[in-house]
């Protein structure tokens, strides 16, 4: 069976959260059980650096997430779990499609844009301060991250579709100009993908310091829940479940009986409190025993070191080959 290979790569910058879950890490562990698919997972730890300055922060981000995925479920043994700087091929064919990759076209990112706007905004006499090669050339090495296993697939957020949009662009013309043969790749948008919204109603993320981490211990998560923003009505005065973050990360979790109780509750008038103390009993219990495994993990970092280390030996296995070639192509190769 020709299996659809899809890519997904996690940065390293910060803690998991529910929205991580909902709205990426449940449907791909779920996704990896398919058998018409092959799976790529990746700590996108390269890509970290363009803004995370604090290296304990991304080996710790690193420590985590991978825990994360460990603990709700990843069979290594169905997918391709890896580091991105323990596949130093990734590095190499970031370099070499860099050098078919036109200026104009990375003028024309959104990032970068965005800077530079920012930039122009503040008064700034030079429109590319703070910016880095990172941030400028991060599209390529995200084309570099999907070329290098010839991904059909890419799940991403509208914001980084432009980025899908080059990684064919490069694509189109390597093979053109050398004959490789790579994929060209698709964006996936997930339109039916859940997104929480945080304590302070807006969307779940760390930009916005509103997150519940998805494994914080029992005593912060019920802090934590009783900080959700809700409305000033009153006990036995109807509510609108459409409205109300509580509501909302409950259905993200809960079945379609339960969330029909549930909104019932909200008709009937139930206090906010008694809400919250009831979304704190159902998610601890929901998230117990992933919590349980994460701890466990996180205490033999060893083990997920020897688990990572496991993926990049499967995942250079595919690269080396790939890279090889396009090398040929290139001109870089033995002279006799």
């Amino acid at each position: 069976m020709n299996k659809t290979k899809v890519l997904t790569g996690i940065t390293t910058t910060g803690t998991p959260h529910l929205g991580n879950y909902v709205g990426a890490i449940k449907p791909a562990i779920e996704q990896s059980w398919r058998d018409d698919i092959a799976s790529y997972y990746f700590l996108a730890d390269y890509h970290a650096l363009i803004k995370g300055r604090d290296p304990k922060r991304i080996h710790q981000s690193t420590l985590e997430i991978a825990a994360t995925w460990l603990a709700l479920g990843l069979d290594i043994d169905r997918v391709t779990f890896y580091r991105q700087s323990d596949i130093p091929e990734i590095a190499e064919l970031n370099w070499i499609i860099g050098c078919m990759t036109a200026k104009g076209l990375m003028n024309r990112a959104h990032a970068y844009k965005a800077a530079v706007q920012a930039n122009d905004e503040a008064g700034e006499q030079d429109p590319d301060k703070g910016i880095t090669m990172g941030l400028f050339c991060y599209p390529v090495l995200m084309a570099a991250d999907i070329l290098m296993f010839n991904a059909h697939k890419v799940p991403v957020g509208r914001d980084q579709v432009q980025h899908i949009e080059m990684a064919r662009d490069i694509a189109g013309r390597m093979n053109h100009h050398y004959k490789t043969q790579f994929v060209l790749p698709e964006a996936v948008i997930g339109e039916n993908t859940a997104v929480l919204n945080g304590l302070d109603g807006r969307k779940m993320s760390k930009s916005y310091e509103n997150t519940i981490p998805l494994f914080v211990p029992e005593k912060k998560l019920l802090k934590l829940i009783r900080k959700i923003k809700t409305n000033s009505l009153e006990p036995g005065e109807p509510k609108d479940p459409e409205t109300c973050t509580l509501f909302q990360i409950y259905s993200a979790f809960a079945d379609a009986d339960s969330i029909a109780a549930k909104r019932q509750q909200y008709a009937d008038g139930v206090g906010w409190g008694e809400l919250k103390n009831e979304l704190f009993e159902f998610l601890n219990g929901y998230l117990q025993q992933p919590r349980e495994r994460y701890n466990t993990l996180l205490e033999d970092p060893a083990f997920i070191e020897q688990t990572l280390l496991k993926g990049a030996a499967k995942a250079r296995a595919e690269a080396a080959p790939l890279l090889a070639a396009v090398r040929h192509a290139v001109g870089l190769r033995p002279l006799a």
